[in-house]
């Protein structure tokens, strides 16, 4: 199969070429699937999952990307609840093998079925922004209906998303980002919008969750706008410190096939619309990973 890996740290996209590799296998309870799209986040060359196992073994070469759209081609032993042919989108594993390749071997529990009305592409930028927004915002963030959320990011992959699902809960929602993209994002569904260039961020009436994509100067102006008791919760980086009345929480996004199903329902109803700023091929995808190519929303690989 054609593969882009990636073959020595440090290297970044000097070291990403399209080669053959050998087809996966599915081990048990895994599922082989024809990548039709995959996503990737240009972060990942730096992980050290992207180098080693679980174990700590190296594992170079190495295929990134980790967001996956395709069609179920094989079932390991003892493999549930998918089936050869069906349509499954999902989060792989970080320690293993990726999605940027023509075939990936996954865990059938990190895929969920894909509806027959979502593209592979749209469901391709789904995984990592639909997951981290859904346990940011009601896993971790515990956002109720009736509350405030402040996003930052609003513009972005995930933090559009977040958007989204905050409104339809029926929580009032800012959104904050750049002013080109205010439009767009009273569009998605906030109520309000800041520009975090203006300093109107602390101006705001206190809020009961921040959901923080960007971390550093944000995260400390965040703590001036959190309601007593509320939470601040951010994927950028562990906190350096605490809200004097409140919490701080850092995660890193976690398969999950409940919360993937979740996600295609409002796919397919049309209640969720992820942005996709790019589409490029296979061969082009270390291009993508490039300084200075980055695009407002997900770049999609399109593989088959």
């Amino acid at each position: 199969m054609k593969a882009v890996i990636v073959t020595e740290q440090g290297q970044g996209v000097e070291g990403m070429t399209l080669t053959d590799l050998d087809s996966p296998h599915a081990a048990e309870n895994d599922v082989v699937v024809r990548v039709h799209a995959a996503g990737f986040t240009t972060g990942e060359l730096t992980w050290p999952a992207t180098w080693t196992d679980r174990a700590g073994r190296s594992r170079t070469p190495s295929v990134p990307g980790h967001e996956l759209a395709g069609v179920v081609v094989g079932l390991g032993y003892g493999t549930t609840g998918l089936t050869v042919g069906q349509r499954v989108f999902g989060l792989a594993d970080w320690a293993r093998n990726g999605a940027l390749a023509e075939y990936i071997a996954v865990e059938a529990r990190n895929l969920a079925p894909l509806p027959a009305n979502v593209d592979f592409v749209t469901a391709a930028a789904v995984p990592i922004s639909g997951l981290t927004s859904w346990q940011g915002l009601f896993q971790h963030g515990r956002l109720e209906t009736g509350q405030s959320v402040l996003i930052h990011g609003a513009g972005g992959a995930v933090g559009s998303i977040a958007v989204q699902l905050a409104h339809e809960l029926g929580a009032r929602v800012i959104g904050s980002g750049r002013t080109e993209h205010e439009d767009s994002i009273l569009e998605l569904g906030a109520d309000e919008f800041v520009d975090l260039e203006s300093g109107r961020l602390e101006s705001l009436d206190p809020v009961d969750l921040v959901f923080d994509v960007i971390g550093g100067e944000v995260f400390e102006r965040s703590l001036g706008v959190l309601r007593a008791g509320g939470r601040i919760v951010t994927i950028a980086a562990p906190p350096p410190r605490q809200p004097e009345d409140g919490q701080a929480i850092f995660f890193v996004v976690e398969p999950d096939r409940a919360q993937l199903a979740e996600l295609a329902r409002r796919l397919q109803d049309g209640r969720l619309k992820p942005i996709v700023g790019a589409v490029r091929s296979l061969a082009d995808a270390p291009a993508a990973f490039a300084p200075g190519t980055r695009v407002r929303g997900s770049t999609i690989i399109a593989v088959a």
